[in-house]
């Protein structure tokens, strides 16, 4: 193989079109096109006029069995990643799937099983939010034991906001037969990826969640989750679409300190000089006189710390492209490895299927049982065939 990865990118969308710039601008300098895939007959003209060096397909396993690639990035609807990220791999081709890895857990469980049979071959995800600076300094801090042991974490991200114009703009949007769900599905992956890298799997969920709330939709557009972790430790996630002017706040509290991110551009990390409980202890009647006076001095107790980073536009998509063909040429470590992709998807399913049996749900919850609800609102809808 040549010092740079030929990347086949199926699917020349806003996501495909935006990776091809990325490398014909340079940015990813380890990485060329291969060649592009669409279904869409327009995409050719594109192509062509565009990238009049890369070669054209409108069938993929065409395109994975021409010679021209060494890598694909799967730019498709949901349903398709796990089976074209299979059929890439089983032709000897290094996979990057995009997000979500798939609908529902089955699917996502065999695309992994399959790539750990392909140990040689490279398997990502484009989880670009793990190459954000911010994320990875703040799962540094936890992981060092920073703030103690976490207690409880929250994250409310609601500035999704969709007019009734951007559903209307598909068959396939807001479809449970097409896109598979709503905002858990679309918007929010990125994030239920983050939370559970930064902060651990829960063990189970309860879920309240509104399906055509505030849009002519069938699926969800509004989502209030809580998990449990175990040992008293809990989570809260709210999302939605119809927030005109959103909110995008990550709290995490530990046992020794607090991190606050606000709109994933500035975190406030405070340090405790001790452990809580040891701070509460240790306080006497007059430290507590003084608490209620106001005249307690904040430096006794703890440290604070803003962090900030400038992230430019593209940056962190193209350094997971760029980190991805490393991985294939010398061996680097990915980012984000494609089998991190079935944590998020399960906990998007445990959050529907909560919601659609109105109980707490365990993240080791039934497949079949899932997907059987899931047909049954395929179904309902009449526009898609159902899912095996």
């Amino acid at each position: 193989m040549s010092k740079k990865v030929r990347l086949g990118i199926i699917g020349l969308g806003q996501q495909g079109g935006a990776y091809a710039k990325f490398i014909t601008d340079g940015m990813v300098p380890n990485m060329v096109i291969g060649a592009i895939c669409d279904t869409d007959p327009a995409k050719k003209e594109l192509a062509s006029a565009t990238y009049p060096d890369a070669p054209f397909y409108d069938d993929y396993i065409a395109m994975l069995e021409s010679g021209d690639v060494d890598a694909v990035v799967t730019c498709v609807p949901h349903f398709l990643h796990p089976e074209m990220g299979i059929e890439t791999l089983k032709r000897n081709i290094h996979a990057l799937v995009e997000k979500p890895a798939g609908v529902y857990t089955k699917q996502v469980k065999e695309l992994n099983e399959f790539a750990a049979s392909k140990p040689e071959l490279s398997f990502g995800i484009m989880f670009n939010q793990r190459n954000n600076p911010l994320y990875k300094k703040l799962k540094e801090i936890v992981e060092n034991g920073e703030i103690g042991k976490i207690r409880r974490s929250n994250w409310i991200i609601t500035n999704w906001w969709r007019p009734q114009g951007y559903y209307n703009s598909s068959e396939w949007r807001a479809t449970w037969g097409g896109e598979g769900g709503g905002v858990l599905v679309n918007q929010a992956p990125h994030q239920l990826d983050l939370w559970q890298w930064i902060c651990g799997v829960p063990k189970s969920v309860y879920s309240k969640v509104s399906f055509g709330f505030r849009r002519d939709i069938a699926v969800e557009d509004e989502v209030t989750a809580i998990v449990d972790y175990g040992d008293g430790v809990t989570g809260v996630f709210v999302t939605a679409t119809h927030d005109l002017t959103g909110t995008d706040r990550f709290e995490i509290l530990g046992d020794q300190g607090k991190i606050v991110v606000e709109g994933s551009k500035t975190a406030t990390v405070t340090r405790l000089k001790k452990p809580e409980r040891e701070l509460s202890d240790g306080m006497g009647m007059d430290d507590v006189r003084k608490l209620f006076m106001g005249e307690l001095n904040p430096e006794e107790y703890y440290t604070t710390e803003v962090i900030e980073f400038e992230s430019a536009w593209g940056a962190q998509h193209s350094g997971v492209l760029e980190n991805f063909a490393a991985n294939i040429l010398d061996g680097t470590p990915l980012l984000a490895p494609g089998s991190d992709g079935i944590n998020g998807v399960r906990l998007a399913n445990a959050i529907h299927l909560s919601a659609w049996t109105g109980k707490e749900v365990g993240l080791d919850f039934d497949e079949n049982e899932f997907l059987a609800e899931l047909n049954k609102r395929i179904a309902e809808e009449g526009k898609f065939a159902q899912r095996t």
